[in-house]
């Protein structure tokens, strides 16, 4: 079963709430297996850009099945690829920490990328609202 809109809300409620604890305003995409937005929410306050890097953060964990951090790595090590990829996709990719891959009996659902805090606290708020769900 694909993910649903109510998950990924709450899957947003539970990184915002993180978010909160932290005293930060951060914006949380959550995307399909296939790179789709499911569901977008920016928090007052959060940064003007944070809405399109957390769409691609999403996304590029999404589409290429990496959290965030092996984005980064890929990217480090496998540069010509990354380049290849990041244009086969409808938005660029934003490798580094803040992506999760949300994932169901072993098998990947979507992914949910968060910007607006440092990359470990964007990272934070993504598994929260990834384990809320």
């Amino acid at each position: 079963m694909p993910l649903t809109l109510a998950e990924a809300t709450k899957l947003i409620s539970g990184a915002r709430g993180k978010a909160g604890q932290l005293d930060i305003r951060i914006t949380v995409a959550v995307v399909d297996e296939g790179g789709l937005l499911i569901a977008l929410e920016r928090m007052d306050g959060a940064p003007p850009l944070s809405p399109q890097i957390a769409e691609a953060k999403a996304v590029g964990a999404a589409m290429l099945h990496r959290d965030g951090a092996s984005l980064a790595e890929l990217a480090k090590d496998r540069p010509g690829f990354f380049a290849v990829a990041d244009r086969l996709v409808r938005i660029p990719i934003v490798p580094g920490l803040g992506s999760v891959l949300i994932r169901r009996d072993g098998r990947v659902l979507g992914a949910v990328g968060v910007s607006g805090g440092r990359p470990e606290q964007d990272l934070e708020c993504a598994e929260a609202g990834v384990s809320s769900t």
